[in-house]
Protein backbone atom coordinates (compact mmCIF):
# COMPACT_ATOMS: atom_id res chain seq x y z
CA UNK A 1 0.00 0.00 0.00
CA UNK A 2 1.02 3.55 -1.03
CA UNK A 3 2.92 5.03 2.17
CA UNK A 4 1.02 8.45 3.93
CA UNK A 5 2.37 11.94 3.18
CA UNK A 6 2.02 14.81 5.77
CA UNK A 7 -1.41 16.28 4.56
CA UNK A 8 -3.16 12.78 4.31
CA UNK A 9 -6.05 12.66 6.72
CA UNK A 10 -8.65 9.52 7.33
CA UNK A 11 -12.44 10.97 7.76
CA UNK A 12 -15.59 9.17 8.68
CA UNK A 13 -18.68 10.81 7.31
CA UNK A 14 -22.23 9.18 8.00
CA UNK A 15 -25.32 10.72 5.20
CA UNK A 16 -27.43 7.93 6.39
CA UNK A 17 -28.36 5.58 9.79
CA UNK A 18 -26.68 7.60 12.54
CA UNK A 19 -29.51 8.65 14.67
CA UNK A 20 -31.72 6.70 12.77
CA UNK A 21 -32.72 2.88 11.88
CA UNK A 22 -32.20 2.64 7.98
CA UNK A 23 -31.18 4.75 5.21
CA UNK A 24 -27.68 3.31 5.93
CA UNK A 25 -24.87 5.40 4.03
CA UNK A 26 -21.56 5.46 5.61
CA UNK A 27 -18.56 7.17 3.78
CA UNK A 28 -14.75 6.47 4.36
CA UNK A 29 -12.25 9.59 3.16
CA UNK A 30 -8.09 9.54 2.79
CA UNK A 31 -6.05 11.73 1.27
CA UNK A 32 -5.57 15.46 1.83
CA UNK A 33 -8.71 17.85 2.29
CA UNK A 34 -8.60 19.32 -0.61
CA UNK A 35 -8.25 16.08 -2.98
CA UNK A 36 -9.85 13.65 -0.34
CA UNK A 37 -10.99 10.01 -2.14
CA UNK A 38 -14.07 8.25 -0.84
CA UNK A 39 -15.28 5.10 -0.78
CA UNK A 40 -19.18 4.80 0.28
CA UNK A 41 -20.25 1.41 2.13
CA UNK A 42 -23.88 0.65 1.53
CA UNK A 43 -26.96 2.71 0.34
CA UNK A 44 -30.26 2.40 1.99
CA UNK A 45 -33.74 3.48 2.07
CA UNK A 46 -36.41 3.59 4.38
CA UNK A 47 -40.14 3.87 4.24
CA UNK A 48 -42.67 6.89 4.09
CA UNK A 49 -45.16 7.21 6.91
CA UNK A 50 -48.63 9.38 7.74
CA UNK A 51 -46.21 12.32 8.37
CA UNK A 52 -45.42 12.48 4.50
CA UNK A 53 -48.24 11.17 2.71
CA UNK A 54 -47.66 10.53 -0.91
CA UNK A 55 -44.22 9.34 -0.15
CA UNK A 56 -42.80 5.84 -0.92
CA UNK A 57 -39.69 5.66 0.06
CA UNK A 58 -37.27 7.85 1.93
CA UNK A 59 -33.33 8.03 1.08
CA UNK A 60 -30.61 9.50 2.36
CA UNK A 61 -29.26 13.26 0.93
CA UNK A 62 -26.62 12.48 -1.27
CA UNK A 63 -25.82 16.24 -2.21
CA UNK A 64 -22.04 15.99 -0.83
CA UNK A 65 -21.23 13.33 -2.43
CA UNK A 66 -22.87 13.88 -5.77
CA UNK A 67 -20.58 17.09 -6.11
CA UNK A 68 -17.24 14.70 -5.37
CA UNK A 69 -18.59 11.94 -7.42
CA UNK A 70 -15.24 12.40 -9.15
CA UNK A 71 -13.09 11.42 -5.94
CA UNK A 72 -15.54 8.39 -5.17
CA UNK A 73 -13.92 5.63 -5.81
CA UNK A 74 -16.69 2.65 -5.10
CA UNK A 75 -19.49 1.50 -3.14
CA UNK A 76 -19.34 -2.01 -1.09
CA UNK A 77 -22.72 -2.93 -0.07
CA UNK A 78 -22.70 -4.96 3.16
CA UNK A 79 -25.73 -7.24 2.62
CA UNK A 80 -28.56 -6.97 0.72
CA UNK A 81 -31.12 -5.56 3.22
CA UNK A 82 -33.54 -2.33 1.65
CA UNK A 83 -32.29 -0.44 4.20
CA UNK A 84 -28.60 -1.26 3.16
CA UNK A 85 -29.37 -1.31 -0.83
CA UNK A 86 -32.67 -0.02 -1.66
CA UNK A 87 -31.29 3.33 -2.83
CA UNK A 88 -29.08 2.05 -5.35
CA UNK A 89 -31.69 1.63 -8.37
CA UNK A 90 -32.22 5.26 -7.93
CA UNK A 91 -29.50 6.92 -6.70
CA UNK A 92 -26.39 5.29 -8.66
CA UNK A 93 -27.11 7.45 -12.01
CA UNK A 94 -25.88 10.56 -9.55
CA UNK A 95 -22.83 8.61 -8.45
CA UNK A 96 -21.56 6.08 -11.28
CA UNK A 97 -19.18 4.63 -9.36
CA UNK A 98 -18.22 0.74 -9.41
CA UNK A 99 -20.58 -0.79 -7.20
CA UNK A 100 -18.69 -4.26 -4.95
CA UNK A 101 -21.06 -7.24 -3.63
CA UNK A 102 -21.14 -10.73 -3.04
CA UNK A 103 -22.75 -13.11 -4.99
CA UNK A 104 -26.35 -13.53 -3.35
CA UNK A 105 -26.56 -9.10 -2.72
CA UNK A 106 -25.76 -8.85 -6.53
CA UNK A 107 -28.21 -11.27 -7.67
CA UNK A 108 -31.32 -9.12 -5.02
CA UNK A 109 -29.74 -5.47 -6.18
CA UNK A 110 -29.82 -6.87 -10.18
CA UNK A 111 -33.12 -7.90 -9.52
CA UNK A 112 -34.23 -4.61 -8.12
CA UNK A 113 -32.58 -2.69 -10.65
CA UNK A 114 -34.68 -5.02 -13.62
CA UNK A 115 -37.91 -4.07 -11.82
CA UNK A 116 -37.78 -0.68 -10.77
CA UNK A 117 -36.30 0.10 -14.37
CA UNK A 118 -33.33 2.40 -12.94
CA UNK A 119 -29.56 2.14 -13.05
CA UNK A 120 -29.99 -0.37 -16.10
CA UNK A 121 -25.56 0.26 -16.38
CA UNK A 122 -24.79 -0.05 -12.97
CA UNK A 123 -21.20 -2.09 -12.83
CA UNK A 124 -21.72 -4.43 -10.31
CA UNK A 125 -18.84 -6.30 -9.57
CA UNK A 126 -19.09 -9.63 -7.69
CA UNK A 127 -16.69 -10.46 -4.86
CA UNK A 128 -16.24 -14.17 -3.24
CA UNK A 129 -17.21 -13.98 0.90
CA UNK A 130 -13.62 -13.28 2.36
CA UNK A 131 -12.18 -11.70 -1.14
CA UNK A 132 -9.55 -8.83 -0.96
CA UNK A 133 -10.19 -6.02 -3.32
CA UNK A 134 -7.97 -2.88 -3.55
CA UNK A 135 -10.39 0.03 -4.41
CA UNK A 136 -8.55 3.21 -4.88
CA UNK A 137 -6.43 4.32 -2.07
CA UNK A 138 -7.99 1.53 0.45
CA UNK A 139 -7.32 -1.72 0.88
CA UNK A 140 -10.87 -3.31 1.55
CA UNK A 141 -11.76 -6.99 3.39
CA UNK A 142 -14.66 -8.77 3.23
CA UNK A 143 -15.09 -10.56 6.48
CA UNK A 144 -18.33 -13.23 6.95
CA UNK A 145 -20.48 -12.58 9.69
CA UNK A 146 -24.27 -14.14 10.45
CA UNK A 147 -27.19 -11.96 9.80
CA UNK A 148 -30.72 -12.42 8.90
CA UNK A 149 -30.39 -12.64 5.10
CA UNK A 150 -27.46 -14.66 3.38
CA UNK A 151 -24.32 -13.35 2.58
CA UNK A 152 -23.86 -10.00 5.22
CA UNK A 153 -20.15 -8.89 5.87
CA UNK A 154 -18.09 -6.67 7.96
CA UNK A 155 -15.68 -4.41 5.58
CA UNK A 156 -12.33 -4.03 6.77
CA UNK A 157 -10.75 -1.05 5.52
CA UNK A 158 -7.04 -0.37 5.67
CA UNK A 159 -4.88 2.91 5.25
CA UNK A 160 -1.86 3.97 6.39
CA UNK A 161 -3.39 6.18 8.52
CA UNK A 162 -5.18 3.01 10.14
CA UNK A 163 -7.81 0.30 9.67
CA UNK A 164 -11.75 0.66 10.25
CA UNK A 165 -13.66 -2.23 10.57
CA UNK A 166 -17.39 -1.76 9.34
CA UNK A 167 -19.83 -4.13 11.00
CA UNK A 168 -22.55 -3.78 8.59
CA UNK A 169 -25.59 -5.87 10.47
CA UNK A 170 -25.07 -8.51 12.08
CA UNK A 171 -25.73 -11.37 15.37
CA UNK A 172 -23.51 -14.44 16.30
CA UNK A 173 -25.74 -17.37 15.28
CA UNK A 174 -24.19 -20.92 15.85
CA UNK A 175 -26.45 -22.54 13.59
CA UNK A 176 -27.83 -19.72 11.02
CA UNK A 177 -28.92 -22.78 8.87
CA UNK A 178 -28.17 -21.15 5.72
CA UNK A 179 -24.48 -19.93 5.15
CA UNK A 180 -21.23 -19.95 7.69
CA UNK A 181 -21.04 -19.28 10.87
CA UNK A 182 -19.67 -15.58 12.00
CA UNK A 183 -15.56 -15.96 11.05
CA UNK A 184 -14.57 -15.71 14.58
CA UNK A 185 -10.43 -16.13 13.41
CA UNK A 186 -10.59 -13.17 10.76
CA UNK A 187 -12.20 -10.75 13.88
CA UNK A 188 -9.78 -12.04 15.99
CA UNK A 189 -6.69 -11.87 13.27
CA UNK A 190 -8.01 -8.40 12.62
CA UNK A 191 -7.73 -7.34 16.34
CA UNK A 192 -4.06 -8.46 16.37
CA UNK A 193 -3.28 -6.60 13.47
CA UNK A 194 -4.35 -3.39 14.96
CA UNK A 195 -7.97 -1.46 14.53
CA UNK A 196 -8.32 2.20 14.57
CA UNK A 197 -12.09 2.44 14.75
CA UNK A 198 -15.17 0.11 14.57
CA UNK A 199 -18.68 1.36 13.33
CA UNK A 200 -21.00 -0.86 15.09
CA UNK A 201 -24.28 -1.93 15.00
CA UNK A 202 -26.64 -0.15 17.32
CA UNK A 203 -30.19 -2.12 16.93
CA UNK A 204 -30.29 -3.88 19.66
CA UNK A 205 -27.93 -2.57 22.42
CA UNK A 206 -30.77 -2.68 24.73
CA UNK A 207 -31.62 -6.03 24.72
CA UNK A 208 -29.54 -7.99 27.40
CA UNK A 209 -28.04 -11.09 26.87
CA UNK A 210 -28.19 -12.99 23.19
CA UNK A 211 -29.96 -12.84 20.09
CA UNK A 212 -30.57 -16.61 19.85
CA UNK A 213 -30.28 -18.73 16.50
CA UNK A 214 -31.99 -19.67 13.41
CA UNK A 215 -32.25 -23.41 14.31
CA UNK A 216 -34.33 -22.97 17.25
CA UNK A 217 -36.93 -20.50 15.20
CA UNK A 218 -37.11 -23.99 13.20
CA UNK A 219 -37.88 -26.16 15.65
CA UNK A 220 -40.76 -24.03 16.76
CA UNK A 221 -42.38 -23.54 14.09
CA UNK A 222 -42.81 -26.82 12.50
CA UNK A 223 -44.45 -27.41 16.24
CA UNK A 224 -46.84 -24.15 15.67
CA UNK A 225 -47.68 -25.44 12.12
CA UNK A 226 -48.38 -29.10 12.98
CA UNK A 227 -50.80 -27.85 15.66
CA UNK A 228 -52.88 -25.89 12.96
CA UNK A 229 -56.26 -27.20 11.38
CA UNK A 230 -57.16 -24.74 8.73
CA UNK A 231 -55.69 -22.69 5.99
CA UNK A 232 -51.72 -21.28 7.45
CA UNK A 233 -49.80 -18.39 6.10
CA UNK A 234 -47.05 -17.11 7.44
CA UNK A 235 -45.57 -13.58 7.24
CA UNK A 236 -41.91 -12.85 7.46
CA UNK A 237 -39.06 -10.75 6.10
CA UNK A 238 -38.41 -12.26 2.25
CA UNK A 239 -35.15 -11.73 3.05
CA UNK A 240 -34.85 -13.92 5.54
CA UNK A 241 -34.04 -16.84 3.50
CA UNK A 242 -33.32 -19.49 5.95
CA UNK A 243 -36.78 -18.41 8.00
CA UNK A 244 -38.19 -19.29 4.46
CA UNK A 245 -36.71 -22.15 4.14
CA UNK A 246 -37.60 -23.11 7.63
CA UNK A 247 -41.32 -22.22 7.26
CA UNK A 248 -41.01 -24.91 4.15
CA UNK A 249 -39.64 -27.49 6.21
CA UNK A 250 -42.72 -26.93 8.61
CA UNK A 251 -44.95 -27.10 6.07
CA UNK A 252 -42.96 -30.31 4.62
CA UNK A 253 -43.80 -32.08 8.12
CA UNK A 254 -47.07 -30.60 8.30
CA UNK A 255 -47.81 -32.31 4.85
CA UNK A 256 -48.80 -28.82 3.27
CA UNK A 257 -47.69 -27.04 -0.26
CA UNK A 258 -46.37 -23.51 0.03
CA UNK A 259 -47.68 -20.86 -2.02
CA UNK A 260 -45.40 -17.62 -2.48
CA UNK A 261 -47.13 -14.68 -2.22
CA UNK A 262 -45.83 -11.45 -2.45
CA UNK A 263 -43.88 -9.80 -5.71
CA UNK A 264 -40.39 -9.44 -3.18
CA UNK A 265 -40.68 -13.31 -1.75
CA UNK A 266 -40.90 -14.18 -5.60
CA UNK A 267 -37.49 -11.70 -5.69
CA UNK A 268 -35.42 -13.47 -3.13
CA UNK A 269 -36.64 -17.18 -3.79
CA UNK A 270 -35.36 -16.42 -7.58
CA UNK A 271 -31.79 -14.59 -5.98
CA UNK A 272 -31.25 -17.71 -3.50
CA UNK A 273 -31.92 -20.44 -5.67
CA UNK A 274 -29.65 -19.19 -8.32
CA UNK A 275 -26.70 -18.46 -5.64
CA UNK A 276 -27.25 -21.67 -4.48
CA UNK A 277 -29.43 -21.34 -1.75
CA UNK A 278 -33.10 -22.93 -1.05
CA UNK A 279 -31.74 -25.90 -2.51
CA UNK A 280 -34.27 -27.92 -0.18
CA UNK A 281 -37.25 -25.91 -1.09
CA UNK A 282 -38.89 -27.82 -3.67
CA UNK A 283 -42.66 -28.43 -4.30
CA UNK A 284 -43.86 -24.68 -4.28
CA UNK A 285 -47.13 -23.87 -6.28
CA UNK A 286 -48.64 -20.88 -7.11
CA UNK A 287 -51.53 -19.33 -4.74
CA UNK A 288 -53.95 -19.81 -7.87
CA UNK A 289 -53.48 -23.37 -7.38
CA UNK A 290 -53.97 -23.48 -3.39
CA UNK A 291 -57.20 -22.43 -3.64
CA UNK A 292 -58.36 -26.06 -5.24
CA UNK A 293 -56.35 -27.59 -2.17
CA UNK A 294 -58.07 -28.49 1.56
CA UNK A 295 -57.48 -25.92 3.64
CA UNK A 296 -55.27 -28.32 5.87
CA UNK A 297 -53.12 -28.80 3.00
CA UNK A 298 -51.91 -25.31 2.07
CA UNK A 299 -49.50 -22.88 3.98
CA UNK A 300 -49.02 -19.05 2.00
CA UNK A 301 -45.40 -17.66 2.86
CA UNK A 302 -46.42 -14.05 2.70
CA UNK A 303 -45.21 -10.65 2.41
CA UNK A 304 -46.19 -7.91 4.36
CA UNK A 305 -45.16 -8.59 8.01
CA UNK A 306 -44.76 -4.47 8.51
CA UNK A 307 -48.14 -3.98 7.40
CA UNK A 308 -47.52 -2.46 4.08
CA UNK A 309 -50.20 -0.79 2.20
CA UNK A 310 -50.38 -2.56 -0.36
CA UNK A 311 -48.47 -6.03 0.39
CA UNK A 312 -49.89 -9.06 0.16
CA UNK A 313 -51.11 -9.93 3.78
CA UNK A 314 -52.71 -6.60 3.68
CA UNK A 315 -54.68 -7.04 0.99
CA UNK A 316 -55.78 -10.49 2.44
CA UNK A 317 -56.76 -8.63 5.84
CA UNK A 318 -58.73 -6.46 3.82
CA UNK A 319 -60.23 -8.94 1.40
CA UNK A 320 -58.99 -7.48 -1.55
CA UNK A 321 -56.50 -10.84 -2.83
CA UNK A 322 -57.69 -12.47 -6.03
CA UNK A 323 -56.46 -15.65 -5.15
CA UNK A 324 -55.99 -15.50 -1.57
CA UNK A 325 -58.61 -15.97 1.07
CA UNK A 326 -58.58 -16.30 5.33
CA UNK A 327 -61.66 -17.17 7.38
CA UNK A 328 -62.56 -18.33 10.90
CA UNK A 329 -60.41 -21.69 11.30
CA UNK A 330 -57.44 -19.99 9.57
CA UNK A 331 -54.41 -18.95 11.23
CA UNK A 332 -51.51 -16.53 10.43
CA UNK A 333 -48.06 -16.60 11.97
CA UNK A 334 -46.18 -13.65 12.29
CA UNK A 335 -42.34 -15.04 12.40
CA UNK A 336 -40.91 -11.33 12.47
CA UNK A 337 -41.02 -8.48 14.73
CA UNK A 338 -42.27 -4.81 14.76
CA UNK A 339 -40.21 -2.42 13.46
CA UNK A 340 -39.90 0.44 15.38
CA UNK A 341 -42.36 2.90 14.04
CA UNK A 342 -44.43 0.69 12.58
CA UNK A 343 -46.85 -0.49 15.34
CA UNK A 344 -49.68 1.52 14.11
CA UNK A 345 -49.69 -0.23 11.19
CA UNK A 346 -48.81 -3.98 12.30
CA UNK A 347 -51.68 -3.37 14.77
CA UNK A 348 -54.13 -2.33 12.54
CA UNK A 349 -53.30 -5.61 9.82
CA UNK A 350 -53.88 -7.44 12.55
CA UNK A 351 -57.24 -5.97 13.95
CA UNK A 352 -58.23 -6.61 10.49
CA UNK A 353 -57.41 -10.40 10.34
CA UNK A 354 -58.97 -10.58 13.86
CA UNK A 355 -62.15 -9.23 12.49
CA UNK A 356 -62.14 -11.95 10.12
CA UNK A 357 -61.91 -14.17 13.57
CA UNK A 358 -58.79 -15.37 12.12
CA UNK A 359 -56.34 -16.69 14.57
CA UNK A 360 -52.95 -14.71 15.22
CA UNK A 361 -49.90 -16.18 16.39
CA UNK A 362 -46.83 -13.63 16.70
CA UNK A 363 -43.23 -13.94 18.73
CA UNK A 364 -45.42 -13.57 21.88
CA UNK A 365 -46.92 -16.57 22.22
CA UNK A 366 -44.39 -19.03 20.44
CA UNK A 367 -40.89 -19.00 19.79
CA UNK A 368 -41.25 -18.30 16.11
CA UNK A 369 -38.83 -15.18 15.38
CA UNK A 370 -35.66 -14.00 16.60
CA UNK A 371 -33.60 -10.79 15.62
CA UNK A 372 -30.64 -10.48 13.06
CA UNK A 373 -28.99 -7.84 15.35
CA UNK A 374 -26.71 -8.73 18.65
CA UNK A 375 -27.54 -8.06 21.63
CA UNK A 376 -24.97 -7.25 24.66
CA UNK A 377 -23.19 -10.05 25.36
CA UNK A 378 -22.52 -10.52 21.21
CA UNK A 379 -21.58 -7.03 21.38
CA UNK A 380 -19.24 -7.80 23.96
CA UNK A 381 -17.81 -10.45 22.18
CA UNK A 382 -17.67 -8.50 19.04
CA UNK A 383 -15.25 -5.71 21.41
CA UNK A 384 -13.38 -8.44 22.79
CA UNK A 385 -12.43 -9.68 19.57
CA UNK A 386 -11.43 -6.43 17.74
CA UNK A 387 -10.54 -4.23 20.20
CA UNK A 388 -10.89 -0.90 18.37
CA UNK A 389 -9.22 2.15 19.83
CA UNK A 390 -12.38 4.17 19.04
CA UNK A 391 -15.59 2.77 19.45
CA UNK A 392 -18.70 4.61 16.37
CA UNK A 393 -21.87 3.25 17.44
CA UNK A 394 -24.22 3.40 14.08
CA UNK A 395 -27.32 1.80 13.01
CA UNK A 396 -29.87 2.95 15.59
CA UNK A 397 -31.42 5.87 17.14
CA UNK A 398 -30.09 8.61 19.60
CA UNK A 399 -30.71 6.63 22.40
CA UNK A 400 -29.39 3.57 21.12
CA UNK A 401 -25.63 5.15 19.76
CA UNK A 402 -25.06 7.04 23.24
CA UNK A 403 -26.49 3.60 25.44
CA UNK A 404 -23.88 1.60 22.89
CA UNK A 405 -20.98 3.94 23.37
CA UNK A 406 -21.55 3.51 27.54
CA UNK A 407 -21.17 -0.01 26.70
CA UNK A 408 -18.06 0.39 24.84
CA UNK A 409 -16.59 2.66 27.63
CA UNK A 410 -17.50 -0.09 29.73
CA UNK A 411 -15.75 -2.75 28.03
CA UNK A 412 -12.35 -0.56 27.98
CA UNK A 413 -12.41 0.83 25.07
CA UNK A 414 -10.11 3.96 24.81
CA UNK A 415 -12.32 6.43 22.81
CA UNK A 416 -16.21 6.35 21.80
CA UNK A 417 -17.90 9.00 19.44
CA UNK A 418 -21.52 9.55 18.66
CA UNK A 419 -21.72 11.39 15.01
CA UNK A 420 -24.90 12.41 13.41
CA UNK A 421 -25.99 11.94 9.85
CA UNK A 422 -23.44 15.08 8.13
CA UNK A 423 -20.86 15.24 10.86
CA UNK A 424 -17.23 14.79 9.50
CA UNK A 425 -14.74 13.52 11.77
CA UNK A 426 -11.11 13.10 11.55
CA UNK A 427 -9.98 9.58 12.94
CA UNK A 428 -6.49 10.18 11.87
CA UNK A 429 -3.86 11.66 12.34
CA UNK A 430 -4.25 12.81 15.65
CA UNK A 431 -7.63 12.52 18.19
CA UNK A 432 -10.74 12.41 16.72
CA UNK A 433 -12.42 14.98 16.38
CA UNK A 434 -15.42 16.56 14.30
CA UNK A 435 -13.63 18.95 11.39
CA UNK A 436 -16.70 19.60 9.40
CA UNK A 437 -20.52 19.51 9.14
CA UNK A 438 -22.11 18.75 5.76
CA UNK A 439 -25.69 19.21 3.81
CA UNK A 440 -27.52 16.06 4.87
CA UNK A 441 -30.99 15.39 4.49
CA UNK A 442 -34.01 13.35 3.26
CA UNK A 443 -34.36 12.55 -0.30
CA UNK A 444 -38.55 11.48 -1.34
CA UNK A 445 -39.28 8.84 -3.53
CA UNK A 446 -42.53 10.56 -4.67
CA UNK A 447 -44.06 8.27 -7.55
CA UNK A 448 -41.51 8.28 -9.79
CA UNK A 449 -39.59 11.22 -8.91
CA UNK A 450 -36.76 11.40 -6.58
CA UNK A 451 -36.26 15.06 -5.03
CA UNK A 452 -34.95 16.31 -2.05
CA UNK A 453 -37.96 16.34 0.91
CA UNK A 454 -38.24 20.16 0.68
CA UNK A 455 -38.90 20.09 -3.15
CA UNK A 456 -41.90 16.32 -2.53
CA UNK A 457 -45.08 18.41 -1.36
CA UNK A 458 -45.15 16.00 1.36
CA UNK A 459 -45.58 19.36 3.74
CA UNK A 460 -48.44 20.36 1.57
CA UNK A 461 -50.25 17.26 1.66
CA UNK A 462 -50.06 17.15 4.97
CA UNK A 463 -51.62 20.37 5.94
CA UNK A 464 -54.74 19.14 3.31
CA UNK A 465 -54.73 15.88 5.08
CA UNK A 466 -55.56 17.42 8.65
CA UNK A 467 -57.32 20.81 7.89
CA UNK A 468 -58.42 20.68 3.66
CA UNK A 469 -58.43 22.42 0.65
CA UNK A 470 -60.05 25.87 -0.44
CA UNK A 471 -59.50 27.28 -3.64
CA UNK A 472 -61.00 31.07 -3.97
CA UNK A 473 -61.39 32.59 -7.92
CA UNK A 474 -61.96 36.04 -8.67
CA UNK A 475 -62.70 37.42 -11.75
CA UNK A 476 -62.15 41.15 -12.11
CA UNK A 477 -63.15 43.41 -15.42
CA UNK A 478 -60.64 45.71 -16.75
CA UNK A 479 -61.66 48.49 -14.29
CA UNK A 480 -60.92 46.22 -11.62
CA UNK A 481 -63.98 45.61 -9.85
CA UNK A 482 -65.41 42.24 -9.11
CA UNK A 483 -67.83 40.75 -12.24
CA UNK A 484 -69.27 38.27 -9.68
CA UNK A 485 -69.07 36.99 -6.13
CA UNK A 486 -66.31 35.13 -5.81
CA UNK A 487 -66.09 30.91 -6.51
CA UNK A 488 -65.26 29.19 -3.52
CA UNK A 489 -64.23 25.08 -3.92
CA UNK A 490 -63.71 23.16 -1.09
CA UNK A 491 -61.95 19.66 0.03
CA UNK A 492 -62.16 17.93 2.97
CA UNK A 493 -63.76 21.29 4.68
CA UNK A 494 -67.32 20.89 6.66
CA UNK A 495 -70.00 22.03 3.92
CA UNK A 496 -71.68 23.71 6.86
CA UNK A 497 -68.49 26.60 6.89
CA UNK A 498 -68.27 26.53 3.36
CA UNK A 499 -71.10 29.45 2.68
CA UNK A 500 -68.86 31.46 5.50
CA UNK A 501 -65.30 31.18 3.65
CA UNK A 502 -67.47 32.29 0.66
CA UNK A 503 -68.82 35.20 2.45
CA UNK A 504 -65.23 36.41 3.74
CA UNK A 505 -63.95 36.27 0.51
CA UNK A 506 -66.25 38.65 -0.84
CA UNK A 507 -66.12 40.92 2.46
CA UNK A 508 -62.10 41.24 1.97
CA UNK A 509 -62.16 41.57 -2.12
CA UNK A 510 -64.71 44.26 -1.23
CA UNK A 511 -62.93 46.18 1.36
CA UNK A 512 -60.21 46.95 -1.14
CA UNK A 513 -60.29 50.01 -2.53
CA UNK A 514 -59.19 49.02 -6.23
CA UNK A 515 -57.94 45.20 -7.05
CA UNK A 516 -55.07 46.16 -9.32
CA UNK A 517 -52.73 44.83 -7.42
CA UNK A 518 -53.03 41.17 -7.93
CA UNK A 519 -50.91 40.13 -5.86
CA UNK A 520 -52.38 42.06 -2.79
CA UNK A 521 -55.95 40.82 -3.51
CA UNK A 522 -54.88 37.09 -3.14
CA UNK A 523 -53.06 37.24 -0.07
CA UNK A 524 -56.03 39.40 1.23
CA UNK A 525 -59.15 37.24 0.34
CA UNK A 526 -56.38 34.33 1.37
CA UNK A 527 -56.38 35.46 5.17
CA UNK A 528 -59.38 36.57 5.32
CA UNK A 529 -60.63 33.12 4.37
CA UNK A 530 -58.20 31.12 6.71
CA UNK A 531 -59.53 33.71 9.40
CA UNK A 532 -63.20 32.79 9.00
CA UNK A 533 -62.12 29.00 9.11
CA UNK A 534 -60.19 29.30 12.00
CA UNK A 535 -63.33 31.16 13.88
CA UNK A 536 -65.99 28.98 12.62
CA UNK A 537 -64.26 25.64 12.54
CA UNK A 538 -60.92 25.87 14.95
CA UNK A 539 -58.70 24.69 11.60
CA UNK A 540 -56.65 26.54 9.29
CA UNK A 541 -57.20 25.07 5.71
CA UNK A 542 -54.58 24.96 2.61
CA UNK A 543 -56.13 28.85 1.23
CA UNK A 544 -54.83 29.34 -2.60
CA UNK A 545 -56.72 32.58 -4.56
CA UNK A 546 -56.60 32.50 -8.13
CA UNK A 547 -57.44 36.32 -9.64
CA UNK A 548 -58.57 36.43 -13.46
CA UNK A 549 -58.78 39.29 -15.41
CA UNK A 550 -61.22 39.56 -18.21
Amino acid sequence: MKGKIASDELVYLPLGGAGEIGMNLNLYGFGPPQNRKWLMVDLGIGFGDETIPGVDVVMPDITFIEEHRKNLVGLVLTHAHEDHIGAVPWLWSRLKCPIYATPFTAAVLNAKISDEGSAQDARIRVLQLSARQKIGPFDVELITLTHSIPEPNAVAIRTPLGTILNTGDWKIDPNPLIGVTTDEEALRRLGDEGVLAMTCDSTNVFVPGRSGSEDDVRTALTRVVLECRGRVAVTAFASNVARLESVIAAAHAARRHVALVGRSMFRIVNAARETGYLKSATGLIDAEEARDLPPGRVLYLCTGSQGEPGSALQRIAAGEHRDVSLEKGDTVIFSSRVIPGNEKTVFALQNALAARDVEIITDQDHHVHVSGHPARDELADMYRWVRPRIAIPVHGEMRHLHEHARLARSLQVPETLVAGNGAMIRLAPGRPEQVDQVPSGRMHRDGALVVPAHESGAKARRSMSFAGFVAVTLVIDGRSRLVADPVVVAEGIPEKIVGALTEAATDAAGRLRRLDDDGETAETVRRAVRRAAQSDWGKRPVVRVEVVRI
